[in-house]
């Protein structure tokens, strides 16, 4: 019954895929058609095929996760280069940075593509909750101090996560990956006691232009910010904080019971049962933060008591679990 119901293509796929090399070819083929599905019905098809067969060739009990460092080959380390899509790597200084001994970072890897990470985490041990994201990836060449700052750390960030297969796409792995990770500090640094990410909010700014927040004129606010370095005046800087801090909250807790599009990156980590723990004015002042959301930041907290609970909460009425600091501002 089963093999009558597949399509015939998919037995095509499998045979492509036990050739050898045959599943790096396969993802390069998903990645792509991806820019011609809009407009060819039969490649969506195709696509649905291999995203399907690709969920069940790299389930997790096929995934190795491994830490990298500065002794990794350079190969893999250039990937991590090319493919960090949160926080732009600039150069191999700063990726030494952060490959310091008071950071981490990991990655998932199938034996069909040895040497070419799926995805990726990095991570920073820090002493408290992490409000911005400067601090964490400022400079800092000595290596003890650094290894000293690791030992004492009772907090670890994870401050941006990549993935590095566009043809991999809508497989998920990171709820399994920050799992994971957070076992493999625990062994290793017993002392910390917070897991929590600084994460950005991409959806922001794009929701506040559709004129979305109800009870502000959010077009004459967004003509008020006429400017790349409005933050760097001090009085428009602390006119506006209340009230995009306000809106930033609202944007947040928004329930998608009631059919509101959730931001993604709040999606993926309430679902993995997070909580909205913290959400930080000006966390990160790059450009392109600034234009997503006003150089906001946010942290999801996982505590590992209540992380099923939080998911259970999310996944049956969209509730959005979050602290008391965060309601607070709304």
């Amino acid at each position: 019954m089963a093999q009558a119901a597949d399509p015939p293509r998919q037995e095509v796929l499998r045979r492509m895929n036990m050739a050898p090399g045959g599943t790096a070819v396969l993802i390069a083929m998903r990645s792509e058609i991806t820019p011609h599905l809009k407009s060819d019905p039969d490649l969506k098809l195709l696509d649905a095929d291999l995203k399907h067969l690709f969920a069940s060739w790299f389930n997790r009990g096929f995934l190795e996760l491994r830490r990298i460092d500065w002794q990794s080959p350079a190969a893999v380390l250039e990937k991590l280069i090319a493919h960090e899509a949160v926080h732009e790597i600039k150069g191999w200084d700063d990726l030494r940075r952060r490959l310091a001994p008071d950071r981490r970072c990991f990655a998932f890897f199938h034996p069909a593509l040895p040497g070419e990470p799926l995805i990726f985490v990095e991570v920073a041990l820090v002493e408290g909750l992490a409000t911005a994201l400067a601090p964490l990836l400022l400079p800092d060449t000595d290596e003890d101090t650094a290894r000293t700052r690791g030992a004492r750390a009772d907090t670890a960030i994870f401050y941006s996560i990549s993935n590095c297969q566009d043809g991999l796409r809508g497989v998920s792995f990171g709820n399994f990956l920050i799992k994971q990770v957070v076992e493999e500090l625990q062994t290793e640094f017993p002392q910390l006691q917070r897991f929590s990410t600084l994460s950005p909010i991409p959806g922001f700014r794009r929701w506040l232009g559709q004129g979305s927040a109800s009870g502000h004129d959010a077009a004459a606010m967004l003509r008020d910010i006429d400017s790349e370095d409005w933050w760097r005046d001090a009085a428009k800087s602390e006119a506006l904080r209340p009230v995009l801090m306000k809106l930033c909250a609202q944007y947040l807790t928004r329930s998608p019971a009631s059919g509101n599009r959730i931001d993604p990156v709040a999606r993926f980590h309430l679902g993995n049962g997070a909580r909205l723990e913290r959400i930080n004015w000006l966390g990160n002042t790059a450009g392109r933060a600034m234009q997503e959301s006003f150089g906001i930041m946010v942290n999801y907290l996982y505590d590992h008591d209540s992380i099923e609970r939080n998911h259970e909460a999310f996944a049956r009425v969209g509730e959005i679990v979050r602290s008391p600091q965060v309601d607070a501002l709304l």
